[in-house]
């Protein structure tokens, strides 16, 4: 792996110190997606521009933010904060907060990345509801799908067969629109009573080798798999 994407976690809050440190100390080889307060000035998002960070990221899931009215709020608000800025909004939602941004995105400046699956649930399958939404999206090339943390909804783990499915329908979609992400180091960030996002917890024990080769399985043409791995990034990046 020669370049990285370092996106800021929910225990950090709207911290994003420890982001751009890591941009800091290894150059041009990475950028970094913030999370931002909707508040925040536009300096403030320009300092972050000139340090590596090329986007915002709404964890709407790890907040417990569930209300499709108030995720299209927000998400219209960082739409204001971002549509200077070139920059991307990443989205941590499910797919019925997808359903409901979807017209949303299609008429807004902003190009959207959908985190983890969007959280679809492997026994529902393709046909889930909200799950047509994701790949109209995808099609229309207004937003990108990342196919990454498949440990956060898989019922069959050490490889996730379960989620084949959905990986490769996404790709099918349109392979040019999806994302692969390693999740690392694999905060314990699902909500759980009694816990707060910002609770330090040890990460989650995952084979990092076995996720990444999952990627052939769900994309088994090497051009493909060069496409998400290398000019996907690249372009939404900024590389």
């Amino acid at each position: 792996m020669e370049r990285v994407v370092i996106v800021t976690p929910a225990v950090y809050g709207t911290n994003n110190d420890c982001t751009l440190d890591a941009i800091r100390q290894l150059g041009s080889r990475a950028r970094g997606v913030a999370l931002v307060s909707p508040d925040a000035t536009g300096p403030e998002l320009d300092r972050l521009r000139r340090a590596g960070i090329c986007g915002v990221r709404l964890n709407f899931e790890t907040f417990g933010l569930t209300d499709p009215n108030a995720a299209v709020e927000r998400f219209q608000l960082a739409s204001s904060q971002v549509a200077a800025r070139g920059w991307h909004i990443q989205i941590n939602t499910r797919l019925s907060v997808v359903e409901a941004l979807e017209r949303h995105i299609l008429r807004g400046p902003a190009t959207v990345v959908f985190d983890h699956f969007a959280q679809a649930e492997p026994a529902l399958g393709v046909d889930q509801p909200g799950f047509a939404a994701l790949v109209r999206l995808l099609q229309s090339g207004r937003a990108y799908a990342k196919v990454s943390a498949a440990y956060r909804i898989s019922k069959q783990v050490p490889d996730y067969p379960d989620v084949a499915p959905l990986a490769q329908a996404l790709i099918a979609a349109n392979s040019e629109r999806i994302l692969w992400g390693s999740d690392w180091p694999h905060p314990d960030a699902g909500r759980v009573p009694g816990r707060s996002p910002t609770d330090v917890r040890p990460p989650l024990p995952v084979d990092d080798g076995r996720v990444l080769n999952q990627l052939a399985v769900w994309a088994p043409d090497a051009t493909i798999r060069h496409r998400i791995f290398v000019d996907n990034p690249t372009r939404l990046y900024g590389f």
